[in-house]
Protein backbone atom coordinates (compact mmCIF):
# COMPACT_ATOMS: atom_id res chain seq x y z
CA UNK A 1 0.00 0.00 0.00
CA UNK A 2 0.80 3.39 -0.59
CA UNK A 3 2.64 5.52 2.04
CA UNK A 4 0.34 8.97 3.16
CA UNK A 5 3.12 11.42 1.41
CA UNK A 6 3.76 14.40 3.50
CA UNK A 7 4.99 18.09 2.33
CA UNK A 8 6.12 19.08 5.38
CA UNK A 9 9.83 20.86 4.46
CA UNK A 10 12.36 21.54 7.33
CA UNK A 11 12.00 25.57 7.54
CA UNK A 12 15.55 26.17 6.44
CA UNK A 13 15.43 24.20 3.18
CA UNK A 14 12.24 25.78 2.55
CA UNK A 15 13.79 28.13 0.10
CA UNK A 16 15.29 25.36 -1.83
CA UNK A 17 11.91 23.60 -1.60
CA UNK A 18 9.91 26.43 -3.35
CA UNK A 19 12.07 26.96 -6.46
CA UNK A 20 11.93 23.24 -6.90
CA UNK A 21 7.93 23.04 -6.89
CA UNK A 22 7.62 26.11 -8.21
CA UNK A 23 9.58 25.13 -11.25
CA UNK A 24 7.70 21.60 -11.43
CA UNK A 25 4.25 23.05 -10.93
CA UNK A 26 4.67 25.09 -14.19
CA UNK A 27 5.80 22.37 -16.23
CA UNK A 28 2.88 20.28 -15.00
CA UNK A 29 0.06 22.72 -15.41
CA UNK A 30 0.97 23.36 -19.24
CA UNK A 31 2.05 19.65 -20.14
CA UNK A 32 1.23 17.24 -17.80
CA UNK A 33 -1.71 17.28 -14.88
CA UNK A 34 -2.17 17.92 -11.29
CA UNK A 35 -1.09 14.50 -10.13
CA UNK A 36 1.99 14.75 -11.16
CA UNK A 37 2.37 18.45 -9.82
CA UNK A 38 1.29 16.87 -6.27
CA UNK A 39 3.63 13.85 -6.60
CA UNK A 40 6.79 16.16 -7.12
CA UNK A 41 5.53 18.33 -4.26
CA UNK A 42 5.66 15.04 -2.12
CA UNK A 43 8.80 13.89 -3.65
CA UNK A 44 10.70 17.40 -3.75
CA UNK A 45 9.76 17.47 0.39
CA UNK A 46 10.86 13.58 0.96
CA UNK A 47 14.24 14.99 -0.31
CA UNK A 48 14.26 17.87 1.89
CA UNK A 49 13.57 15.98 4.52
CA UNK A 50 16.63 13.59 3.69
CA UNK A 51 19.62 13.77 6.02
CA UNK A 52 22.09 15.88 4.36
CA UNK A 53 19.28 17.13 1.94
CA UNK A 54 20.83 16.81 -1.41
CA UNK A 55 18.42 19.72 -2.56
CA UNK A 56 20.83 22.51 -0.72
CA UNK A 57 23.55 22.34 -3.63
CA UNK A 58 22.46 22.58 -7.47
CA UNK A 59 20.28 24.07 -9.38
CA UNK A 60 16.41 24.35 -8.62
CA UNK A 61 16.07 23.44 -12.41
CA UNK A 62 18.18 20.47 -12.92
CA UNK A 63 16.20 19.08 -9.31
CA UNK A 64 12.35 20.08 -10.88
CA UNK A 65 13.56 18.36 -13.70
CA UNK A 66 15.40 15.04 -11.97
CA UNK A 67 12.22 14.77 -10.19
CA UNK A 68 9.30 15.03 -12.62
CA UNK A 69 11.83 12.87 -14.54
CA UNK A 70 12.05 10.28 -11.52
CA UNK A 71 8.06 10.07 -11.27
CA UNK A 72 7.65 9.80 -15.29
CA UNK A 73 9.87 6.79 -14.88
CA UNK A 74 7.92 4.84 -12.34
CA UNK A 75 4.49 6.21 -13.97
CA UNK A 76 5.63 5.93 -17.84
CA UNK A 77 5.19 9.10 -18.64
CA UNK A 78 7.91 8.50 -21.55
CA UNK A 79 5.42 5.30 -23.12
CA UNK A 80 3.46 7.34 -26.29
CA UNK A 81 0.61 4.87 -24.91
CA UNK A 82 0.00 6.64 -21.93
CA UNK A 83 -1.79 9.83 -21.20
CA UNK A 84 -0.36 12.05 -20.13
CA UNK A 85 3.18 11.76 -22.30
CA UNK A 86 6.39 13.05 -23.06
CA UNK A 87 9.40 12.42 -24.51
CA UNK A 88 12.58 12.59 -22.27
CA UNK A 89 14.33 15.41 -24.34
CA UNK A 90 10.66 17.16 -24.46
CA UNK A 91 10.47 17.19 -20.57
CA UNK A 92 14.28 18.55 -20.14
CA UNK A 93 13.69 21.23 -22.94
CA UNK A 94 10.65 22.24 -20.56
CA UNK A 95 13.03 22.81 -17.83
CA UNK A 96 15.56 24.67 -19.58
CA UNK A 97 18.50 21.75 -18.84
CA UNK A 98 20.50 19.16 -20.99
CA UNK A 99 19.21 15.48 -21.02
CA UNK A 100 22.40 14.02 -19.46
CA UNK A 101 21.33 16.30 -16.75
CA UNK A 102 17.93 15.85 -16.09
CA UNK A 103 18.58 12.21 -16.54
CA UNK A 104 21.51 11.89 -14.00
CA UNK A 105 19.69 14.03 -11.40
CA UNK A 106 16.88 11.16 -11.60
CA UNK A 107 19.02 8.41 -11.42
CA UNK A 108 20.66 10.23 -8.48
CA UNK A 109 16.74 10.39 -6.95
CA UNK A 110 15.92 7.24 -7.67
CA UNK A 111 18.29 5.78 -5.77
CA UNK A 112 18.23 7.56 -2.82
CA UNK A 113 14.43 7.43 -2.47
CA UNK A 114 14.73 3.80 -4.02
CA UNK A 115 12.19 4.18 -6.58
CA UNK A 116 11.44 1.59 -9.10
CA UNK A 117 9.06 1.72 -12.36
CA UNK A 118 5.45 0.99 -10.75
CA UNK A 119 6.54 2.10 -6.96
CA UNK A 120 3.51 1.76 -4.85
CA UNK A 121 4.61 5.31 -2.78
CA UNK A 122 4.84 7.15 -6.09
CA UNK A 123 2.20 5.77 -8.32
CA UNK A 124 0.15 8.15 -10.07
CA UNK A 125 -3.73 7.78 -8.46
CA UNK A 126 -4.82 7.10 -11.80
CA UNK A 127 -2.91 4.24 -11.88
CA UNK A 128 -3.39 2.85 -8.48
CA UNK A 129 -6.03 0.35 -9.75
CA UNK A 130 -3.54 -1.24 -12.76
CA UNK A 131 -0.92 -1.33 -10.33
CA UNK A 132 -0.24 -5.12 -9.36
CA UNK A 133 2.52 -3.85 -6.96
CA UNK A 134 -0.62 -2.21 -4.87
CA UNK A 135 -2.90 -5.13 -5.02
CA UNK A 136 -0.12 -8.24 -4.63
CA UNK A 137 -0.13 -9.89 -0.88
CA UNK A 138 1.23 -12.86 0.53
CA UNK A 139 -1.50 -15.32 2.10
CA UNK A 140 -0.55 -18.14 3.54
CA UNK A 141 2.81 -18.04 1.14
CA UNK A 142 1.05 -17.42 -1.59
CA UNK A 143 1.16 -14.34 -4.06
CA UNK A 144 -2.61 -13.12 -4.53
CA UNK A 145 -4.52 -10.33 -6.16
CA UNK A 146 -6.65 -8.90 -3.35
CA UNK A 147 -8.91 -7.92 -6.31
CA UNK A 148 -10.04 -11.22 -6.48
CA UNK A 149 -10.62 -11.98 -3.13
CA UNK A 150 -13.68 -11.65 -1.25
CA UNK A 151 -15.19 -8.54 -0.05
CA UNK A 152 -14.62 -9.82 3.64
CA UNK A 153 -10.86 -10.40 2.88
CA UNK A 154 -10.28 -7.09 1.18
CA UNK A 155 -12.37 -5.92 4.36
CA UNK A 156 -9.27 -7.14 6.54
CA UNK A 157 -6.62 -6.15 3.79
CA UNK A 158 -7.96 -2.56 3.99
CA UNK A 159 -7.97 -2.29 7.64
CA UNK A 160 -4.49 -3.42 8.09
CA UNK A 161 -3.47 -0.66 5.43
CA UNK A 162 -2.23 -3.14 2.64
CA UNK A 163 -4.26 -1.93 0.15
CA UNK A 164 -5.75 1.67 -0.48
CA UNK A 165 -10.20 0.38 -0.89
CA UNK A 166 -12.17 -2.10 -0.86
CA UNK A 167 -12.09 -2.77 -5.10
CA UNK A 168 -15.87 -4.96 -4.47
CA UNK A 169 -17.67 -1.37 -3.15
CA UNK A 170 -16.95 -0.08 -6.23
Amino acid sequence: MPKKQSESVPSALEPAYSAIVNLTESVCKKYLNSDYATLARNLAAALSRKRPSPIIRGKPEIWACGVLYALGTVNFLFDKTQIPHMRTDELCTAFGVSKSSGENKAKLIRDLMKMYPLDPNWCLPGNVEQNPLIWTLKVNGMLVDARHMSRELQVIAYEKGLIPYIPADL
